[in-house]
Parts: structure tokens; sequence; C-alpha cells
């Protein structure tokens, strides 16, 4: 009767002992490193090779929007010499981590910039070469 109750196939008429390897085949990974374990420092310090030694050499400061400091509320597409400011050589317009401008007067800069450039204020591209 005991016998009966622990009989060698799983349910569903399969074997538990069944032809897979037991997971002795597989690489064990010994050659990759963990997941909390970091790799060691690049030579050449915190820059890699060729980058300056002892940190920062100069202080960048902090872009602050020229619409914001001026008080300026409303972007007028007519005013071309403010608009030209904010667009590259090229005729693209200038993004916000390099000109400064806040982002909602990035939005209406952009849209005042396309609004000149439909009516020819603006050109769409800069100059061939």
């Amino acid at each position: 009767m005991a016998d009966e109750t622990t009989a060698t196939s799983a349910p569903g008429g399969h074997s538990s002992g069944g032809d897979r390897p037991s997971g002795g085949d597989r690489p064990s990974g010994g050659d990759r490193p963990d997941r909390g374990e970091r790799r060691p420092p690049r030579p050449g310090g915190p820059g890699g090779p060729g980058g300056r030694e002892g940190g920062r050499k100069y202080f960048r400061r902090k872009k602050v929007c020229k619409f914001c400091v001026e008080k300026i509320e409303a972007i007028n597409y007519k005013d071309v010499r403010l608009l030209a400011q904010f667009v590259a050589e090229s005729g693209k317009i200038v993004p916000r981590r390099l000109t400064g401008v806040c982002t909602p007067h990035q939005r209406r800069l952009s849209c005042a910039i396309k609004q000149a450039r439909n009516i020819a204020l603006l050109p769409f591209a800069g100059r061939a070469s």
C-alpha cells in the first residue's frame, strides 16, 4: 500500500528523472562579474586617458533665462533681431541647455521662430556651402 502513494512519475505521466541534464553543462558564470561588483577604474583618472588631471579647471556659471531676467512677457514673431539670437547659422533652433532659456519661454520662442520662418522673416536653412 505504501508503494502506491509514492509513484515514480509526476502528474501528467512525465517522469521527474527525465532526459534533462541537471545543469552540469551550463557555464558557471565565473568569468563575468556579479551585479554588485564594480569594474576597476580606467587608467588616467576619472576622465579616462588624455583627460585633465586634478578635476575641473574652470567654473561654469548657471545660465539664466534672458526673458525672465528682462521681464519680456510676449515673444513677438516680428522681432527678428531677438529671434535670430536663438537660431544657429545652420538655421536650427538652439536648444535650451545651450541658451539657458527656461522651458515655457523656449516653447514660445520656438513657436515664434516657426511663425517667422513661415512668413520669410527668418530662413529655414543656413547658407549652402
